[in-house]
């Protein structure tokens, strides 16, 4: 039992902190569906930094590559005003092609120094109970609402609508990257492409699971890590092809979305804005 949810704790964390960096972008009212591609592009940025320069460089990296993500993100779901959907799964693909091309030198190598997986799921954990303050008891956060549920309004009383989204995207994407570092460099410490493992879109579901709260996304992780942690334990036991557990991250994404659909998201997510109109 020990086991289980020390397993859960620990596979939970990377969904956390990938869902937690979702979170910020869609209550700014931005959709950010690139966070798995954002997530491997992370995780290389980070190994390849920690082979040479050590590993806290390799998570500064790894950040740094996630809040990069979701500048870019803002460039067309913000600034161009893209269809955000789309614009999401650009990035997606963009970030596990280049991950993929550019991570085919690393394969094989190992990682010397790594980052302590307990130390890191309790930073995960901090940083959750930090966004709920930031989002209730900070005048960012207040501006963060306010913009993802009536950016007209905002506007009037002065908010950059603008800045508030690419500031969440920035957040976000960091939140993200340190997701993609913590798979490099403490969980499984090497680089292998496709080692994301769907894991991004799961946080894309839990962030609807959670209703867009960072302490509702805690419990959510850690039971998605969990579930993950009983799929590879049962595996090879149970009568079942390999092929329906690699499925299990897509399933349980369509079953969140199937069970979430009262879920009240932000009013204004994924709708652009522009002043005046």
């Amino acid at each position: 039992m020990e086991e289980a949810l020390l397993r859960a704790v620990l596979f939970g964390t990377p969904i956390l902190l990938a869902s937690l960096g979702a979170l910020v972008s869609e209550r700014s009212g931005v959709v950010n569906l690139g966070v798995e591609g954002i997530m491997a592009l992370s995780a290389l940025a980070a190994f390849g930094v920690a082979l040479g320069a050590g590993p806290y460089l390799g998570l500064l990296a790894g950040v740094g590559t996630g809040v990069l993500g979701g500048i870019v993100l803002g460039l067309f779901a913000v600034t161009l005003r893209a269809n955000q959907f789309v614009a999401g799964l650009a990035v997606a693909a963009l970030g596990l092609g280049a991950s993929g091309l550019l991570g085919k030198r690393y394969e094989g190598l190992p990682l010397e120094w790594t980052l302590p997986e307990g130390g890191m799921a309790l930073l995960a954990f901090l940083l959750a109970l930090f966004l709920h303050h930031l989002l209730y008891r900070s005048r960012f956060g207040l501006y963060l609402r306010s913009v993802g549920e009536n950016p007209k309004a905002a506007d009037l009383f002065g908010v950059s609508v603008d800045g508030v989204r690419y500031g969440a995207l920035a957040l976000g994407g960091g939140l993200i990257g340190l997701a993609g570092a913590y798979l490099s460099l403490a969980y499984r410490p090497s680089w292998t492409d496709g080692m994301t493992a769907g894991l991004g879109w799961v946080a894309i579901a839990l962030v609807i699971l959670a209703a867009w709260e960072p302490i509702r996304a805690v419990l959510g992780a850690y039971l998605f890590g969990l579930l993950f942690f009983l799929q590879f334990r049962l595996q090879g036991s149970v009568p079942i092809p390999s092929e329906a557990f690699g499925a299990m991250p897509y399933l349980l994404v369509i079953l969140v979305l199937a069970l979430s659909g009262r879920a009240r998201a932000p009013k204004a997510l994924g709708v652009p804005f522009e002043r005046g109109r």
